[in-house]
């Protein structure tokens, strides 16, 4: 592993400390966790975004009709 550093403002540092002792993890797994949830959802927005028009195409203009066509 390699060690990256971070800069957080003290009200940050504060509510990072506190979310770490509900936890009981190390700010490294609660930084770690939070970082791969972040390149989860990027991911996910990408695909999103280029799935987009074929969707429409097809006629899924909200998530209602995603949910009535698997439901």
């Amino acid at each position: 592993m390699s060690a990256v550093t971070i800069r957080l403002d003290s009200k940050l540092q504060r509510e990072l400390d506190r979310l770490c002792r509900r936890l009981g993890r190390t700010r490294s797994e609660v930084m770690r966790d939070a970082l791969r949830r972040q390149i989860a959802r990027l991911h996910f927005d990408e695909g999103r975004r280029r799935l987009m028009p074929y969707a429409e195409a097809a006629g899924y203009l909200t998530d209602e009709d995603v949910f009535r066509d698997v439901s």
